[in-house]
């Protein structure tokens, strides 16, 4: 029985991916056993934060570091050193930031809500977001004339629950930024390369630390050293009350130190998603076949489509039946909406795409005439 269960939780199946209303990720050994001995010593957390932001650095290809509670925690402190730098009155002063440069220039079609709004982690860190262009086209122009001398920073929002068509690429932002001497902040909370914005020219870069990296509820920011130094900062401003305990900053470090010798195996992902669709093949209403990550992430999924008619009821009337169950099934579905549930293979236990093909069927079954 699980720590959940035995709290009279209900045992949850997490198909939907590395997401924050189910966990993220659940971490190794390794990493348990950092944060269980983090959590019965003692330490002087700055002195811990200022490795922790070496250790970033070194695992980042980054001057330094800083340790977040979460991804979006991240953004917040990154918009607040851009615009306070290591001014501690400034700091103090967050999120007010009235006369100041506090304006995030954003593509509109990143403009997201991801569990909350990216604009308004912007206006915790004192920042005033300045969406430019359309929903799905935006040109260069747009993001060049919206320049003023209030511009604190442009942002990039790398992220699947952004529109990926019209949207000017991160090399074309990147030049603008550099062009005009404004730092270029990256949000790639669940990306797995944690090299490869900062080797682009990056000036801060946020990760998730519960997500690719599969440590606990963390984050981290990595980047320029004086910007790392104005995030570490923050912790006596805005910081504070989404401070990162001495826990999550070890398991954190732990799991950095993982990483390089994690292995991902898109074709045991494949292969198990095969299994799923063949096992799914002969249900009545139901096409299930193999799809790539929409951002281009070496993530294979299987996707379910759900014909409402032949099915007998809808993809949201079965993934509402899956998640109401015990175990509770939480299948990913972002398009839902157009009767598509997808299986994300990374978070599932060995054998666990059998209980999901099969309590789909039993479902079914059920909803279907004999």
């Amino acid at each position: 029985m699980s720590v959940f269960e035995s709290f009279g939780l209900r045992k949850v199946i997490n198909a939907s991916g590395k997401m924050t209303a189910l966990g993220a990720s659940a971490v190794s050994d390794e990493v348990a056993e950092a944060l269980k001995q983090a959590s019965q010593d003692y330490v002087d957390i700055d002195e811990m934060m200022e490795f922790a932001g070496k250790v970033i650095a070194e695992y980042t290809g980054s001057e330094d570091g800083c340790p977040t509670c979460g991804a979006a925690a991240g953004i917040a402190i990154s918009v607040a050193s851009v615009i306070t730098g290591k001014n501690l009155t400034l700091i103090e002063r967050i999120p007010d930031s009235e006369g100041l440069r506090n304006e995030i220039i954003i593509q509109k079609g990143q403009q997201i809500h991801f569990g909350a709004s990216i604009g308004q982690m912007i206006r915790i860190g004192g920042g005033s977001a300045v969406e430019v262009g359309s929903a799905n086209k935006v040109e260069a122009d747009h993001i060049r004339q919206a320049i003023t001398e209030k511009t604190a920073a442009l942002l990039y929002v790398k992220s699947h629950h952004a529109v990926q068509k019209g949207m000017q690429p991160i090399e074309t932002m990147m030049e603008i930024a550099k062009a005009n001497n404004i730092p270029f902040i990256i949000d790639a909370a669940a990306e797995e390369d944690f090299k490869k914005y900062i080797k682009m020219g990056a000036d801060i870069v946020i990760y998730s630390g519960g997500k690719a990296l599969e440590g606990p509820t963390s984050g981290l920011i990595c980047g320029k050293k004086d910007l790392m130094e104005a995030c570490r900062m923050q912790y006596k401003g805005i910081g504070r009350p989404m401070k990162i305990g001495k826990e999550g900053v070890a398991g954190l470090i732990a799991a950095l130190r993982q990483y390089p010798y994690k292995e991902d195996n898109p074709d045991d992902q494949i292969a198990r998603m095969t299994k799923l669709c063949e096992s799914l093949k002969t249900v009545n209403g139901l096409t299930c076949s193999i799809k790539q990550d929409e951002a281009g992430r070496a993530i294979y999924r299987a996707q379910i489509e759900v014909d409402t008619d032949k099915a007998g009821l809808t993809a949201e009337q079965l993934l509402h039946r899956l998640e109401i169950g015990n175990p509770a099934i939480y299948l990913r579905h972002h398009y839902v909406n157009i009767g598509i549930l997808a299986v994300d293979p990374r978070p599932l236990l060995k054998g666990q795409e059998e209980v999901i093909a099969n309590t789909i069927k039993s479902i079914l079954n059920e909803e279907q005439p004999k």
